[in-house]
């Protein structure tokens, strides 16, 4: 009955993202080019509003309130209506980041409030607990809100953020799987496949952007999601959706460094994220996708092999993982070209000659 439930999710928002464009074409939601975007021509936004009705489809069939974290069921939907409603105003109008953040604030606090959703306390690896207090709440909604920003940074290249999401919303759905998290399992398969059907739209040339209104519901869900199988557990498997959400994650802290070493204001925009990075780097526009999404899919399957590893074995994983990452970074120039302090630090790593005597 479930595989039914994610078909209609797939083809509702085959169905719907069409109708959709001509909505976002009325009501004046379009993206005009500039010198920041890599399209040339005018186009509707607010395709997400097809991937948030084609979710609460599903989720009227799938009735997944009765699942586990059922709870947390209701303050999740009014959270995310919320977030659509936010996405969508700044579609239309193009609200300022501070109107753009209370609403993200607001969906943040229906779920962590309302709903009861927080992160009190951690396990460390080698004895001992680290209890947030008051601290729980903050904590929790500036995760909610810090994903939901990062899936909205990637959302640069046709089908890039959708893809991105879709990929972590299946490793996500995987992991819940194996951990017996049935509430989430459904969740992120009936976000996934209401994503994929809008997909078939936003890829090059794409048709409909997702705009704001998909990638902050894409984002807050993720968020969500990524905290609702990891909660109160140890540090090590709290590592887990961060390493899953690894794509955004790191163009967004990578985005933060680059902009404290040139000296420019957080909320700066700038050409020099993953995907422009790719792009000056050679690749076609589909290419850079493609490559994107295969990096998810890396990330994906260290989240795995880091969750079935021993703590040693997982300490190794993350070092390997973050000094990849490193070399990634330096070697595109995503922080700037003359970032190289790893590389140059392996450059001047002689090799020591041994001569027999």
């Amino acid at each position: 009955m479930f595989y039914l439930t994610l078909a209609i999710c797939f083809f509702s928002s085959i169905l719907l993202t069409p109708l959709v464009k001509k909505l976002a074409f009325k009501i004046g939601a379009t993206d005009k080019p500039n010198q920041r975007k890599v399209h040339s021509r005018i186009m509707p936004r607010l395709g997400g509003l097809a991937i948030f009705i084609s979710f609460l489809i599903g989720i009227l069939i799938s009735n997944p309130s009765e699942a586990l974290y059922g709870e947390y069921h209701l303050s999740i939907v009014i959270g995310g209506l919320i977030i659509i409603l936010t996405g969508m105003l700044d579609d239309v109008k193009e609200i300022s980041p501070k109107v753009k953040l209370a609403g993200q604030l607001a969906a943040a606090a229906v779920v962590v409030i309302y709903g009861g959703l927080k992160v009190d306390f951690i396990n460390l690896p080698f004895g001992g607990i680290i209890d947030f207090g008051y601290l729980s709440i903050p904590l929790t909604m500036i995760w909610i809100i810090g994903i939901t920003n990062a899936i909205n940074l990637i959302d640069g290249l046709d089908g890039l953020a959708g893809g991105v999401s879709t990929i972590a919303l299946f490793s996500i759905a995987g992991m819940s799987f194996i951990m017996g998290n049935d509430y989430v399992t459904i969740i992120a398969l009936i976000v996934a496949f209401s994503t994929i059907g809008f997909l078939f739209y936003n890829f090059h040339p794409a048709k409909i952007f997702m705009g704001d209104t998909g990638a902050l519901f894409l984002g807050y869900i993720i968020g969500v999601l990524s905290l609702l199988g990891y909660k109160n557990v140890t540090f090590i498997s709290l590592i887990i959706p961060v390493i899953i959400l690894g794509v955004p994650i790191s163009d967004t802290f990578f985005a933060i460094i680059r902009r404290l070493v040139n000296k420019q204001p957080l909320s700066a925009p700038d050409k020099s994220h993953l995907h422009h990075c790719l792009l000056r780097a050679g690749f076609s526009h589909s290419q850079t996708v493609m490559l994107i999404y295969a990096m998810a899919v890396v990330f994906g399957l260290v989240a795995f092999i880091f969750s079935q590893a021993t703590i040693w074995g997982s300490l190794i994983v993350i070092l390997a993982l973050l000094i990849t990452i490193e070399l990634f970074v330096e070697k595109i120039g995503l922080v700037r070209e003359d970032y190289k302090p790893l590389l140059n630090f392996m450059k001047g790593i002689k090799p020591v000659n041994i001569k027999n005597r």
